[in-house]
């Protein structure tokens, strides 16, 4: 299994509906996790999600989330190809002023690689 080292220029967004549908990836997005704008869209975000991530740090972000609250972290997520890629996730809730939906935004940088061996200890404790 490959890794896809980002790079320091990268910048992966997406936008996904309450229950997690991506509505909205940008080209970095498409292109470090291997697919097209029309394979991801309307697609749940768990499409990218690699196993080697514990279940807790999923239940956090979205309880966080939820409560109207910025969720940072570390992830572990996964490539079209079977690859991986790691980075450094902020996501935030967001209302539409037009019809009161609930979205999330997650905006996606590059990781250090001390960062990512933190993080992997990390998730080595948690189920």
């Amino acid at each position: 299994m490959s890794e896809y080292v980002l790079k320091l220029n990268d910048f992966l967004v997406s936008q996904t509906d309450e229950k997690g549908i991506i509505v909205f990836a940008n080209d970095d997005f498409c292109k470090v996790a291997g697919y097209t704008i029309d394979e991801l869209v309307g697609k749940p975000h768990n499409i990218v999600r690699h196993r080697d991530m514990p279940k807790a740090a999923f239940k956090d972000l979205w309880e966080t989330v939820k409560r109207g609250e910025i969720w940072t972290g570390y992830v572990k997520n996964k490539t079209k190809d079977g690859g991986f890629y790691w980075v450094y996730a902020t996501v935030a809730p967001m209302v539409d002023p037009k019809d009161n939906k609930k979205y999330y935004l997650s905006c996606r940088r590059k990781p250090s690689a001390e960062e990512i061996k933190k993080a992997e200890a990390l998730y080595k404790t948690m189920n």
